[in-house]
């Protein structure tokens, strides 16, 4: 099972990538954990995690081939 990941702004910053795959993750709270350990910075910031173009607020069940996206805070009028 592979996990398309997606960054924007600073968290591109922090990762170095615009866009990487994960293998065998299975929910978003697994994700999030992989991905601190990868890269400790994440845990300065707040993100929002949307999967497939719908933002989660709660441990989600990923599929094979989804999107998740991770967005740093928006502002701006």
């Amino acid at each position: 099972m592979e996990i398309n990941i997606l960054t924007f702004g600073q968290i591109t910053d922090i990762t170095g990538k615009t866009s990487f795959i994960y293998s065998d993750i299975n929910n978003t709270d697994s994700l999030i954990k992989e991905l601190t350990k990868a890269f400790p910075e994440l845990t300065s910031i707040k993100y929002s995690v949307a999967v497939n173009q719908q933002l989660v607020h709660v441990n989600t069940v990923l599929n094979d081939k989804d999107i998740v996206a991770l967005l740093p805070p928006f502002s701006g009028g």
